[in-house]
């Protein structure tokens, strides 16, 4: 799973104001969402964090939810690489949706963020207009390090 342990977590009230901050309610499971989704190293699929949120007692709906309205206040981005499957992370920087690529194995599955790589799309000929004016997801696949 991407969730690790953070080195410096963030504070109960720096959570709460966060969470405040774009108009919602700080609740103990958007409180808990957020903190597991702040220490992931990697988007985080609903079901990966229901198995790490069980322990506190949230209900695959629950988390949905929160997973949702954190999503809708603009802290949380979703992403499907390409499975069908909703991932989560947490939105970094100045607010601005930072979309960065990610890599997902052929092999064995596992999603890597890559915030270092810059990658860009030029529009040209036969190229729909609208793809410059709006935001573009780019998605690698290949094998790891690890299975190549």
């Amino acid at each position: 799973m991407a969730i690790a342990t953070p080195s410096v977590a963030p504070s109960l009230d720096q959570l709460k104001s966060t969470i405040r901050g774009v108009g919602l309610r700080s609740t103990a499971p958007r409180i808990a969402v957020l903190k597991r989704l702040i220490v992931a190293t990697t988007p985080v699929s609903h079901g990966e964090l229901v198995d790490t949120l069980a322990e506190e007692g949230m209900d695959r709906t629950t988390v949905y939810r929160n997973l949702v309205d954190l999503t809708e206040a603009g802290l949380v981005q979703r992403t499907d690489l390409g499975d069908h499957v909703w991932r989560f992370e947490l939105k970094r920087g100045d607010g601005e949706s930072i979309r960065h690529p990610h890599f997902t194995c052929t092999d064995c599955g596992v999603v890597s963020c890559l915030p270092e790589v810059t990658l860009s799309v030029k529009t040209g000929k036969g190229v729909p207009k609208s793809l410059s004016k709006q935001k573009v997801e780019i998605q690698l696949r290949g094998k790891c390090d690890d299975c190549a």
